[in-house]
């Protein structure tokens, strides 16, 4: 070990500072995790806590909001999952098979710019869009003749407006990893496609797409094992009392109860269940990945 170390101590370093970050950020904390299994008392703080076992995840399972919260934060999940996967992808596939290099560099620029849009201007964008008295949207359904729709106030809105908005803003971005995958395909293999007479769209299909198939299932593992992990600050920023019903997910439940309810153990329990989720699908999608086509993250 010492040997590998010596002769590759640049490439260790480079590594460190990842390394710092992960065990600084994402392991160190979780020795708190165990305030879930508590009553946790701030003055007593967490090892002198009494400890309650899981009583705090047998409260949750029995509250009413248990089932609105599956519902809620797995439709959102899966749904941008199903939609937002896929275009990233396609997005790829068309911008490879561009030729001009200048309309190939404009596209990818409008379409990565959204990305670097900070979510309160993108739901601010959203707003000012979907107004049911100013909205750009709502004067377009007047003109046709409809009536203007409060898209933001109404539950059913809710999902399509969190996926699609967030399709738009990040698929330019997310297309980067499969542009640089593409980039490896051997030309080669086109070139004998082009003599077996082979159109584009067919080249797409049996050549460029089973080429980049090992990342796309590696990302769609990866993409699995976050189904619940719903991001709070746009859902926050969207949600209001008349659309709860619909967009009231495990983070924002978790930071009222915790952060606004101070029930510090009862919201740790919610965040935990949660993560075992995540862990149990990413872990399941992963076995039949690797059963399936031998591609898997380990």
């Amino acid at each position: 070990m010492a040997r590998v170390l010596r002769k590759h101590w640049q490439m260790y370093l480079l590594l460190a500072p990842v390394m710092v970050y992960f065990i600084v950020f994402h392991y160190v904390p979780m020795y708190g995790v165990q305030i879930a299994f508590k009553d946790f008392i701030a003055t007593k703080g967490i090892t002198g806590s009494p400890w309650v076992g899981m009583k705090h995840f047998e409260r949750f399972y029995q509250s009413y909001y248990f089932w609105r919260l599956i519902k809620n934060t797995l439709g959102i999940g899966l749904y941008q999952l199903l939609v937002g996967f896929p275009v990233p992808i396609l997005l790829a596939l068309m911008i490879n098979e561009i030729r001009g290099k200048w309309f190939k560099k404009t596209v990818q620029t409008v379409t990565y710019a959204p990305h670097f849009l900070s979510t309160v201007v993108m739901v601010g964008i959203l707003v000012i869009f979907l107004s049911p008295d100013t909205g750009m949207i709502n004067h377009l359904i007047r003109a046709f003749g409809g009536e203007p729709i409060s898209f933001l106030t109404e539950p059913g809105w809710f999902k399509s407006l969190y996926v699609f908005s967030g399709v738009w803003q990040q698929m330019g971005w997310s297309s980067i990893i499969y542009l640089a995958a593409l980039s490896g395909v051997d030309p080669q293999l086109h070139e004998a496609a082009r003599v077996d007479g082979a159109s584009r769209l067919q080249r797409i299909w049996h050549v460029n797409l089973p080429c980049i198939m090992p990342t796309i299932v590696i990302l769609l593992i990866l993409n699995t094992g976050s189904i619940l992990s719903v991001g709070f600050e746009k859902v926050f920023l969207m949600q209001n009392d008349m659309n709860l019903e619909s967009s009231d997910v495990f983070a924002t439940y978790v930071y009222r109860s915790g952060l606004l309810g101070a029930q510090y153990s009862f919201s740790a329990a919610v965040g935990l269940f949660s993560n075992i989720v995540n862990f149990i699908l990413l872990v399941s999608v992963n076995f039949i990945a690797r059963k399936a086509g031998n591609t898997s993250l380990w």
